[in-house]
């Protein structure tokens, strides 16, 4: 029996969760979007990593590529951030990993598996945090299984236990509009840095958006 971890859309951030697991694996798979060369140096220290560039891997990267074809334990694995920039012949390929929209997804087409393990690093708006674990038998049989993580309370639970959920993102909003970092914000109002950050990140790259746009696009 061996054992692949697979994940994508780190950005900067490995979980203690995260890198449990790995620790169980044989091989670490990467479909991009690390961010950091620190991430890519804690993977490696854990298992064998096998990893393409994201989009947001820009500077660093330089020995990353943008795709990798591999055999690993009799499978034929092609790795890319975006399948939309998918312009090979994978034919041969048993397994197809990409990444890039933080959203799980696990098909069957034309006999070939198609992965995103999603995201498992910073988390985006209300999606969760996954990954997937590859196990392949001594026939070369192989099973994927989904993993969900969670750190601490889901953004849509901790909203939901405010009075006024419209209230909170303003104050956010205008502790923003101060120069105050996540950190101090989430810290005053008692709530999770990711949460925070979520919502600092959309009033920040959104101009002009409301209090209601913002819960709209965090799916509350």
């Amino acid at each position: 029996m061996h054992k692949i971890g697979i994940l994508s859309d780190t950005h900067n951030l490995l979980r203690k969760p995260v890198a449990d697991i790995l620790h169980t694996c044989d091989i670490i798979l990467h479909a991009g979007d690390i961010s950091t060369p620190q991430i890519l140096k804690q993977l490696e220290s854990i298992a064998p990593v096998y990893a393409v560039r994201g989009n947001t891997d820009r500077e660093w990267p330089e020995s990353l590529p943008q795709t990798l074809s591999i055999e690993l334990y009799g499978i034929q694995i092609f790795l890319i951030h975006n399948k939309k920039q998918i312009r090979e012949d994978l034919r041969q390929k048993n397994l197809i990993i990409y990444g890039h929209s933080h959203k799980y997804e696990e098909q069957q087409i034309n006999g070939q598996t198609w992965l995103n393990p999603g995201s498992c690093g910073k988390r985006r708006f209300s999606l969760p945090l996954t990954m997937a674990t590859l196990t392949v038998t001594q026939d070369g049989r192989f099973a994927i299984e989904k993993i969900c993580l969670e750190s601490g309370k889901h953004p849509a639970e901790q909203i939901s236990s405010v009075k006024d959920t419209k209230e909170l993102v303003r104050c956010v909003m205008r502790e923003t509009d101060k120069g105050k970092s996540v950190e101090t914000i989430a810290g005053s109002l008692n709530i999770s840095q990711d949460l925070a950050g979520q919502i600092c990140r959309l009033y920040l790259t959104h101009p002009g958006v409301s209090a209601d746009g913002i819960l709209k696009k965090m799916g509350l």
